[in-house]
C-alpha cells in the first residue's frame, strides 16, 4: 500500500477527504482532513432519489478543490466511495462518469451492508477494547448497523433513516410525529440488541459534544468518549424536539443546526430499540474503514493489542534507542506493586509510557517531558480510552515527581499512584542502557550495577521518592 493514501467519502450531506500517512507496515496517522457540505441528496428524497443538476455541479466543484489538495500533499493513492445518496440515485452513472472524466476520480458506489461493515471495522480496530456492541452510523440518507460479537462483525444492516431524508420528508413540514412513525417502522427490521451503542457520524458527534458540555467533561477529545445513555437521554430528547433557536443553548454548534434534531431523534429511537445502556463515541467511521479494508485484507483485523497510533509515534518521534527501559519498568512495577498500591491495569499504560519516554527529544531537550506528554495527549488516539491516554501522558510529564492532576483528577488514579508510576519510569529511563538489578525490602529500593557512576547516581538521587518507598540505595 502507498505511503500517503487519500480517502474521499461522499455522503448525502457532506463530502469528506482524509489523508492517511503510513509510517510503517501498520503504523499510521491522519495527516489532514477536509470537509464540505455539498448536500448531494438535496431535493432527492421527494423526487425518486434523482440527484439534481445543482447538487451534482456543486459536489463536483468541491471535489475539484479536494483534487488540488491531493496534489499539494503529493498523495500517491486515492480511494473514493459514495454512500446513500449515490447508491439510491437512478442517475448515479452520470455523476460517476463526470467525476471520472472531469476530475480523474473513480468512485465506487458503496452498498448499505458494505457501508455498515466499513464503520464496524473502523470501530473494532481503532476504539479501545471493543468486543461486543453495535456500531450505529447515522448519515444523511441512511443509518448503518454492524453487530460486533466476540471481537468479530457478525451482522450488518442498512436502513433508510438518515438526517437529510427526515429533514426533507418530515421536519421541514413540521411533522415530528410522522418522523417518529417513519423511523419506528424502519427499525422493525433491526433484529438484534446490545448494551453498547457505538456512535458514528457527524450528528452523533455533535450530540456527544453537547453531552460533554452538559457534564463539564475536562478532555475535549470525542474519540473513545463514553457515557451512560439513561443519564443523557433527557438532553438527547430535548435536542430532537427543540426549535432551531434553542439548539445553541443545548450545546449544539451552528453548523449542525440543520440536521442535528433529526440525528437526535434517530439516536433516541435506535438506543431504545437496541436496549442500549452505554454510548461509546467513535471519531472514526467509513473513511477509516475504507483505508483499513485496503490495509488489512483479507482478515480486516489488526494484531491483538496493536495500536497504529503508538507505532506511528514511535516511528516519527523516537530519535534515540530506549534500551532496557520497558524491561526495567516491568520489573520495578512487580517489585513495588504492593507498597505503591498499583493495580494490574496500570501496567499497560506504564509500559506504553516506557516506549514513548524519549519522543520529546524530537523537539529538543528543553521541556522534553512536557513535550512528550503533549504529543501523547494529542496523538495517542487509536486503541486507547481517555483514562489510559491521559495516564500515559501524566506519567511522562511528571518526571518522577509528585503529579499535578489538575482538571483530569476524576479520570486518573490518585496523585500518589501517578507519582509512583512516574518514579518507576524515570528510574528505568536513567538506567536505559545499564543491566541494573533491583531489590525491594523494608521500604528500601536497592539498585545494583551502577555503583560509582558519577553520571547515573546523581540522576537517581534527584528523583522524588513516592509513598511506599522510603529510600533509594545505589549498591
Amino acid at each position: 500500500m502507498s505511503k500517503r493514501v487519500a480517502v474521499i467519502d461522499l455522503g448525502s450531506n457532506s463530502a469528506r477527504l482524509a489523508i492517511f500517512e503510513r509510517t510503517s507496515r501498520l503504523g499510521f496517522y491522519i495527516l489532514r482532513e477536509f470537509k464540505a457540505k455539498v448536500r448531494l441528496g438535496k431535493g432527492a428524497y421527494g423526487n425518486g432519489g434523482i440527484i439534481t443538476n445543482e447538487a451534482m455541479n456543486e459536489t463536483l466543484k468541491v471535489l475539484g478543490e479536494f483534487k488540488k489538495q491531493l496534489k499539494t500533499y503529493k498523495v500517491s493513492r486515492i480511494i473514493c466511495g459514495g454512500t446513500s445518496a449515490l447508491r439510491d440515485a437512478p442517475n448515479k452513472s452520470e455523476f460517476v462518469g463526470r467525476a471520472r472524466r472531469e476530475l480523474g476520480l473513480n468512485f465506487s458506489v458503496i452498498s448499505g451492508k458494505e457501508e455498515a461493515f466499513l464503520g464496524g471495522i473502523a470501530a473494532l480496530n481503532l476504539l479501545d477494547g471493543i468486543t461486543d456492541g453495535v456500531s450505529v452510523d447515522i448519515g444523511g440518507g441512511s443509518t448503518e448497523f454492524a453487530l460486533i460479537r466476540g471481537g468479530r462483525i457478525t451482522k450488518q444492516l442498512s436502513l433508510n433513516i438518515g438526517t437529510v431524508r427526515l429533514k426533507e420528508l418530515f421536519f421541514d413540514k413540521n411533522d415530528f410525529k410522522g418522523a417518529v412513525k417513519f423511523v419506528e417502522k424502519e427499525l422493525e427490521m433491526l433484529d438484534f440488541t446490545s448494551e453498547n451503542l457505538i456512535a458514528i457520524g457527524g450528528s452523533l458527534r455533535a450530540i456527544t459534544t453537547a453531552v460533554m458540555k452538559e457534564q463539564n467533561y475536562p478532555f475535549e477529545i470525542l474519540h473513545n468518549f463514553k457515557f451512560g445513555y439513561k443519564e443523557r437521554k433527557p438532553l438527547i430528547k430535548r435536542i430532537a424536539s427543540a426549535q432551531v433557536s434553542e439548539l445553541k443553548g443545548l450545546g449544539i454548534k451552528k453548523e449542525r443546526f440543520d440536521t442535528v434534531r433529526e440525528g437526535a431523534l434517530i439516536c433516541h429511537l435506535v438506543a431504545k430499540k437496541l436496549h442500549a445502556k452505554n454510548v461509546i463515541t467513535s471519531g472514526v467511521g467509513v473513511r477509516e474503514g475504507m483505508f483499513l479494508k485496503n490495509l488489512l485484507r483479507p482478515a480486516y483485523k489488526l494484531p491483538r493489542g496493536f495500536s497504529p497510533s503508538l507505532r506511528s509515534l514511535q516511528d516519527r518521534f523516537c530519535k534515540s534507542p530506549l534500551g532496557l527501559v520497558t524491561k526495567h519498568c516491568s520489573e520495578l512495577f512487580s517489585l513495588l506493586g504492593e507498597a505503591c498500591k498499583f493495580e494490574k491495569t496500570q501496567l499497560h499504560p506504564l509500559l506504553v509510557a516506557s516506549k514513548l519516554c524519549n519522543i520529546g527529544e524530537s523537539i529538543g531537550v528543553s521541556g522534553e517531558a512536557e513535550n512528550a506528554a503533549f504529543i501523547t495527549k494529542k496523538a495517542l488516539a487509536f486503541g486507547f480510552d481517555h483514562q489510559k491516554r491521559l495516564l500515559v501522558a501524566k506519567i511522562l510529564e511528571s518526571k518522577g515527581k509528585k503529579a499535578n492532576l489538575g482538571a483530569f483528577e476524576e479520570l486518573l488514579p490518585s496523585t500518589k499512584v501517578v507519582h509512583a508510576l512516574s518514579f518507576v519510569l524515570y528510574v528505568a529511563k536513567v538506567l536505559a542502557h545499564t543491566e541494573a538489578g533491583f531489590s525491594f525490602s523494608g521500604g528500601v529500593l536497592k539498585v545494583s550495577g551502577v555503583a560509582g557512576s558519577k553520571v547515573l547516581t546523581p540522576l537517581l538521587e534527584k528523583l522524588e521518592l513516592p509513598q511506599g518507598v522510603e529510600e533509594l540505595a545505589v549498591v
